[in-house]
């Protein structure tokens, strides 16, 4: 069953036990079927629906969650998963680890529908790809005007461990130096919960806005975030993204 959980901590640890990126880190356990049977889909709160679309598709799932996808990365020595989201109807944003070393990228959609993917770039600066696809995406979020603030309200979509659609929430932290120097300047910390094959899941705030992408954990558990500003400034650069090596 999907599962929704918020939690509030005291201060803002800034000394990190890292449990590492999400993604990509040893060999996960393969997907289920395309479509859990045992998914409830259940609306968060105060969620508005992305631009263009209706509140609830017919089978009852919202638009913040029509617009995550998972992520399986047969690579090139093992079998890794990871979660992504789409700014618009062929692109899809997730991390660079989770696309790392891809003989194949297989991605699906909310209701276990397989995208074809055409190309993948990667950042050189920050732990951000983008996956161009073939086929239409069902959803897209608007990206927020700006970084949120500590105490800010968010949202994490994406399917840890490479299972069901899961929404986690909690509150932004506040920010800190990337423990992982996986990019530059600081990243965003938050409480909600992520596990691994969260990686690259979208981080939204109450109105349903991109405000960064999930790309780590810490040994408290709490989630580390590429934040919105660094996202926006990859992506209004054409320098900022290569295509992604394969194998």
């Amino acid at each position: 069953m999907r599962q929704t959980a918020r939690r509030r901590a005291g201060g803002v640890a800034l000394t990190l036990a890292l449990t590492g990126a999400l993604g990509g880190c040893g060999v996960l356990p393969p997907l289920p079927d395309p479509v859990p049977s045992d998914i409830v889909p259940t609306s968060p709160a105060d969620l508005s629906p992305a631009a263009g679309g209706d509140a609830l598709s017919p089978d009852g799932f919202d638009a913040v969650e029509r617009m995550a996808v998972r992520i399986r990365n047969v690579g090139c020595e093992e079998l890794s998963t990871g979660s992504g989201f789409a700014i618009d109807e062929h692109t899809l944003i997730t991390n660079k680890h989770v696309v790392a070393d891809s003989k194949d990228l297989e991605v699906s959609t909310y209701d276990g529908h397989d995208i074809t993917v055409g190309a993948t770039s990667t950042a050189g600066l920050a732990d951000l790809a983008v996956v161009r696809t073939t086929d239409p995406l069902p959803s897209h979020p608007e990206l927020a005007k700006a970084d949120p603030e500590p105490g800010d309200h968010v949202t994490v979509v994406g399917y840890p461990a490479g299972g069901e659609l899961t929404v986690t929430e909690g509150e932004v932290k506040g920010s800190t130096r990337d423990p992982l120097n996986a990019n530059l300047g600081e990243v965003l910390l938050t409480d909600a919960p992520v596990e691994p094959g969260s990686s690259g899941s979208a981080a939204l705030d109450d109105k349903g806005r991109v405000i960064g992408v999930v790309y780590a954990k810490t040994g408290d558990d709490n989630s580390l975030l590429v934040p919105l500003s660094t996202l926006q400034e990859m992506l209004d650069d054409d320098t900022a993204f290569t295509p992604a090596s394969g194998c």
